[in-house]
């Protein structure tokens, strides 16, 4: 096992290997969602302090998350377009907020996982 040196973290990290290991995969798609708003809500806070490595750790840990959002697109289905279009287009949208912050253009991207998040949460297993 990894040793980390922020104990916050290796909570955190244990927590969401314990949620993965146990969710549906509506589930998974929400906790992804979570963390990216999340990591994005983590970057702008960073921002406001000033903290560039901080803002770094939240766009690198949104994007962690759209990455396996992304990898876990069912072709087949009727949305799949239409997801892996707004995944790329959030992916897009924080890969620029690397070299310029723009706060308004991330919060649209949190609203909107927010509301994804929401969707897939009200998804029932089998439905």
């Amino acid at each position: 096992m990894l040793a980390y040196s922020d104990p916050g973290e290796a909570y955190r990290r244990s927590e969401v290997d314990a949620r993965i290991r146990s969710a549906r995969p509506e589930q998974l798609v929400t906790m992804c969602c979570e963390q990216v708003s999340v990591g994005i809500g983590s970057a702008i806070a960073a921002e406001l302090r000033g903290d560039a490595t901080a803002r770094s750790r939240g766009l690198t840990r949104a994007l962690s998350a759209l990455t396996a959002l992304e990898m876990g697109v069912d072709r087949n289905q009727p949305l799949a377009d239409v997801l892996t279009n707004m995944y790329a287009n959030a992916k897009r949208a924080i890969l620029d907020n690397v070299v310029s912050f723009d706060r308004p253009t991330l919060d649209q991207v949190r609203t909107d996982f927010a509301e994804l998040s929401e969707v897939f949460a009200s998804l029932k297993h089998g439905a």
